[in-house]
């Protein structure tokens, strides 16, 4: 067995936890990127007759794109026998339909793109909606890996009397579940979305809190407009302050920091994107699914 992960930059921490647990070797990935914007990728040559990933968390997938295909291209050209794509947060999978005249549906688009390039993919947690899993998307294997078991691990450690609160109705199904994880309740709140960086979230029924910690979990956070409103209206109710858990934070610039002002207790994320809230390890989750899909081409 001959299996070698190629770790953009960012995800080297990650890469150091997820290596042993896929019986691979850390191999060589440089990315430069030139004033011009260009990119330059260097990566390992020794990859003859090897199985390979590339641990690439794509929060800025336009920055990305052709480090990733350069990358996976490269490696074929030095002899590797298959090259996965191991992305612990995945892309334009929001846009999964036309919601105005002559829009890209990019979430396809995307799937296309890296099927171009890859044999597989492993992802956590990705934000499905209209489409029901992965594989209705993509036309290589793709697997899901649930982050579910972490967060409530996480939350039955550090927070006492939690009551887990879901943003919106599209948490629903994956909040129950960390709830249900952690034995502790859960309350979905409603939440109307009014433009890129404005949106309304209504207030819970107290009576449903019996004065338990809140722990706000989202999917991705991005402006975290959702999560500052959530704490202000459990701050009007004169509650706990809140516990905010991102699975993905993406943060945007400015946004971490209008979070914690905005009085929580603490934020917590898995390390699926390098951030200074990293709090919750993926890697051994991560590496269950990876393992079985090392060579999957």
């Amino acid at each position: 067995m001959n299996r070698v992960l190629l770790p953009f930059p960012a995800q080297a921490a990650l890469a150091d936890a997820l290596a042993p647990r896929v019986g691979a070797r850390i191999g060589r990935l440089q990315w430069r990127r030139f004033p011009d914007g260009e990119s330059l990728v260097t990566v390992d040559e020794a990859l003859h007759a090897a199985d390979v990933a590339i641990l690439a968390s794509l929060h800025h997938p336009d920055e990305m794109a052709m480090a990733l295909r350069f990358a996976a291209a490269t490696a074929r050209e030095f002899g590797a026998c298959s090259v996965g794509l191991i992305a612990p947060y995945l892309a334009y999978m929001r846009q999964d339909k036309r919601f105005h005249p002559g829009e890209a549906i990019s979430a396809t688009l995307f799937a296309r793109f890296l099927e171009e390039s890859f044999d597989w993919l492993v992802t956590v947690d990705p934000h499905l909606h209209r489409n029901p899993d992965l594989p209705s998307l993509y036309r290589i294997p793709a697997r899901r890996v649930a982050a579910a078991p972490a967060v409530a691990g996480w939350i039955r450690e550090n927070v006492a009397d939690a009551v887990v609160i879901g943003p919106d109705s599209e948490s629903g199904q994956w909040v129950s579940d960390i709830a249900h994880r952690a034995g502790v309740p859960y309350l979905v709140l409603n939440k109307i979305r009014r433009g890129d960086r404005e949106v309304e979230v209504g207030a819970p029924d107290i009576a449903d809190i019996g004065g338990r910690t809140p722990v706000i979990v989202d999917d991705i956070v991005s402006s975290a407009r959702t999560m500052i409103e959530t704490a202000g209206q459990l701050k009007a109710l004169h509650l706990p302050a809140p516990v905010c858990v991102a699975i993905h934070a993406v943060f945007a610039p400015g946004a971490y920091e209008q979070l914690l002002a905005a009085g929580v207790a603490r934020v917590a994320s898995t390390d699926s994107i390098a951030h200074a809230s990293n709090a919750i390890p993926i890697a051994t989750l991560l590496g269950h699914a990876s393992a079985d899909m090392f060579g999957n081409d």
